[in-house]
């Protein structure tokens, strides 16, 4: 590895950072022109959702396209440039390769697709109370991408085997694909769930994939950190404008396509067993509302005030900034531990 490899994820970072602070203006004058903005889901329903968040109605929504349309043009530019210019620097800024990124890239554009019609769904009123697709119709848009993605992985890369840190590889046959589809449903549900907050999902994924992205290049796998680059670059472009008062939502078309490909990209690296400890504000959520439904089931009442648990935070009367925070630190802490971790299990 030489010098202008790390210069070049730097690179890369950074321009994404400074495309995407560019055009969301555009994209901005673009929602609101045509009136892409967030419908609240009517108090009978979701009473105390509806109650602190009615405020937000009518913020534009579908801030996602941000993020991954700067991944999208970043990769196929340096992509073709090298062709139609030959010179060596854009060689080596290209970081679109068979083997580490096209797989999370056509992932990330398919899912992006998808959570865009949840989006203008939502914002056309269209579903059960007009809160656009129900949560059995999100999983199963997730479990045809995760099988596409585990269909890839299993007979296209040969993949079966799954990487307990401390223990060992185990070859698990055909098990690897229920497997790799849970991971995937798991990881793009709980992003789903966790984008509730202004800041919330973008600050938790920005760890996550820095997580990652450092992982991956202490593997040595270059244009997969780098891709984790572009998107982190997206990302804190998109928080600037996403922070309490959030001028623009992620929407499903951000925090789906986004949740899917950090399952592709843990799952890329070796250490998806690590995802939930990286990750550990997704499971925090999701644990949240499973227990609130199972109380509920048992005891015909709440165990939290509203679910996720963020939502809970917020009925006991936490500031939106203040929960928000205090779970970035988590996110990051978390992050951090999980790298501990990964350098132990290479060291011994």
């Amino acid at each position: 590895m030489d010098t202008f490899t790390i210069a070049k994820i730097f690179i890369i970072t950074t321009l994404s950072f400074l495309i995407a602070l560019f055009w969301m203006p555009f994209l901005l004058k673009i929602l609101k022109k045509y009136n892409v903005g967030k419908k609240i889901r009517d108090s009978k329903s979701a009473p105390v959702f509806a109650k602190l968040h009615k405020k937000k109605e009518g913020t534009p929504t579908m801030g996602g396209i941000l993020i991954w349309g700067t991944v999208l043009f970043l990769s196929l530019f340096f992509y073709y440039l090298k062709d139609i210019t030959n010179l060596e620097i854009f060689k080596h800024l290209n970081f679109l390769s068979q083997k580490q990124t096209f797989l999370p890239l056509g992932i990330l554009i398919l899912s992006a697709v998808a959570g865009a019609f949840d989006d203008l769904f939502n914002v056309k009123k269209i579903g059960p109370n007009g809160g656009g697709l129900k949560v059995w119709h999100k999983i199963l848009i997730y479990t045809f991408i995760a099988l596409i993605g585990a269909w890839w992985f299993y007979f296209k890369l040969q993949w079966n085997m799954i990487h307990v840190p401390f223990v060992g590889n185990f070859e698990i046959g055909w098990w690897y694909i229920p497997v790799f589809m849970f991971i995937i449903i798991a990881t793009s549900h709980s992003v789903n769930l966790t984008d509730g907050l202004d800041g919330l999902a973008g600050g938790t994924l920005l760890s996550s994939f820095a997580a990652y992205g450092a992982i991956s290049f202490m593997q040595g796998r270059y244009d997969l950190t780098a891709f984790c680059g572009a998107i982190i670059g997206a990302l804190l472009a998109f928080l600037w404008f996403n922070i309490n008062p959030a001028k623009i939502i992620m929407g499903d078309t951000g925090a789906m396509s986004l949740g899917i490909t950090l399952g592709i990209v843990a799952i890329l690296s070796g250490y998806v067993l690590l995802l939930p400890i990286i990750g550990s504000v997704f499971v925090l959520e999701t644990l949240s509302v499973l227990i609130q439904l199972t109380h509920k089931k048992i005891f015909a009442k709440k165990l939290f005030i509203s679910s996720p648990f963020h939502h809970h935070l917020e009925g006991k009367g936490w500031a939106e900034a203040t929960i928000v925070m205090r779970l970035w630190v988590i996110s990051g802490v978390s992050a951090v531990v999980g790298l501990i971790i990964f350098l132990l299990d290479k060291s011994f």
